[in-house]
């Protein structure tokens, strides 16, 4: 184990993610949220397959590449997707460190550009990337309908987990909407956190309703804002039904040839 600073390290810098080479180097051992993201990983990392042989994931936001990594040692085929140019260049290097070169693949991407795509993948992790979106149900809408098993989902929200009944209601009947547990998302005009991309916050409610609306079931809840979903063939999203139309014309394809 050394202690001495890599140069390679340094000049790749700053680093967002604290990613462990096994001679004990670290990309950012002072982090400010402290080993991150590994204790984010370490409470997903036991409600996927311990083996992925033959899997296909997709990292959405990936960074550095942290949870890349992780699913590729598990023996998934990865594809992580960033716009940051910076991340992904740190992204590529330590995949060679790792020599995990054969099993990941990463892209300049935004969430949108997947709708040009005909991928689909076993798995998704889709983790703290929503709140960054300026069109957040069209990004959603997009990686859910990539995803054939798994999405491990996490997003920024609100306090509390009140949940409401969402009845329907008269149209002067809006009180209901200004209970603890209705879906809401809180908009941020300027900034939080010192963050212009910070766009949306999530009530829990607002977040469940989101993942079902896109045709998700939700399975599990293994760490704070963070949620397990699977296709759910029961509930289809309309963006697939009924409303597909207006999807299409969302990602800027012809509509009128779906009818």
């Amino acid at each position: 184990m050394t202690n001495h600073p890599d140069p390679t390290i340094a000049a790749l810098g700053p680093w967002f993610h604290n990613l462990h080479f096994p001679d004990g180097r670290q990309t950012a051992p002072d982090h400010y949220l402290g080993d991150f993201p590994n204790f984010k990983w370490q409470e997903i990392a036991g409600h996927m397959p311990a083996d992925l042989s033959g899997w296909r994931a997709l990292d959405v936001g990936c960074n550095a590449g942290f949870y890349s990594f992780e699913l590729a040692k598990r023996g998934a085929q990865v594809v992580g997707i960033d716009v940051d140019e910076r991340y992904l260049k740190q992204a590529r290097w330590v995949a060679g460190e790792f020599g995990l070169q054969s099993r990941v693949e990463f892209r300049r991407q935004q969430v949108y550009d997947l709708a040009r795509e005909e991928e689909s993948f076993d798995l998704v992790l889709f983790m703290g990337v929503l709140y960054h979106l300026r069109y957040p149900l069209l990004g959603l809408d997009i990686v859910t309908q990539r995803v054939k098993r798994l999405m491990v989902f996490q997003t920024l929200t609100m306090p509390g987990r009140e949940v409401a009944d969402q009845l329907d209601h008269w149209i002067n009947e809006r009180d209901a909407l200004l209970h603890e547990g209705w879906p809401k998302a809180a908009f941020i005009e300027h900034r939080f956190a010192g963050d212009p991309t910070n766009w949306w916050i999530l009530n829990h409610a607002c977040v469940e309703a989101l993942l079902r609306s896109c045709g998700m079931k939700i399975t599990g809840y293994p760490g704070h804002e963070v949620y397990l979903c699977e296709p759910n063939p029961a509930r289809p999203s309309c963006m697939t039904t009924w409303n597909r139309a207006e999807f299409l014309s969302a990602i800027g394809q012809d509509w009128q040839e779906s009818e």
